[in-house]
């Protein structure tokens, strides 16, 4: 089989930012562009908790889907599988630097989120009781500290 673009990417340098991980055009012509959202340094950091992904999936899909500029945009956030960061699906053709803005104000509401997870109840989620809000906030202000604060191209871009 062939190796699917992600796998392509060198983890042992890939440092944590925002990244456009690939970009795909729709059969009606459409562009969906994909952003890898790396939180955590590949196979150099612990990867996040999953409850914790899961709680900051709940925030940030909620928040992103009713965002007043945004909302029409969004496709889909949710975690990566190895943990270790996020994927935002965006109708249209972006950049990393495009949606710089767009993920701070992201974390931010999630650093700052106080109340009840949206939609983490028995009704509304398969899982609803598993979620580490204190840890999702956590991450979120560590992401927005020490990465979104003043990103690098190192944050921006893949490794070469």
């Amino acid at each position: 089989m062939k190796k699917i673009a992600s796998f392509t990417i060198d983890h042992n340098r890939l440092e944590r930012g925002i990244f456009v991980s690939r970009k795909d055009t729709t059969p009606k012509g459409d562009i969906i562009t994909t952003f890898d959202i790396r939180m955590t340094r590949p196979n150099r950091e612990p990867a996040a908790a999953p409850d914790a992904l899961h709680a900051m999936e709940h925030l940030a899909a909620t928040f992103l889907r009713n965002h007043p500029v945004w909302s029409d945009r969004i496709v889909y956030w949710g975690p990566m599988g190895c943990c270790t960061g996020n994927y935002l699906l965006l109708s249209g053709d972006y950049s990393s630097e495009d949606v710089l803005p767009l993920i701070r104000e992201t974390m931010e509401f999630v650093y700052g989120f106080e109340g009840t997870v949206p939609g983490a109840t028995p009704k509304d989620c398969g899982n609803y009781s598993f979620m580490d809000l204190a840890e999702a906030k956590r991450l979120a202000g560590v992401y927005l500290a020490e990465v979104l604060a003043a990103p690098e191209q190192e944050n921006l871009n893949y490794p070469e």
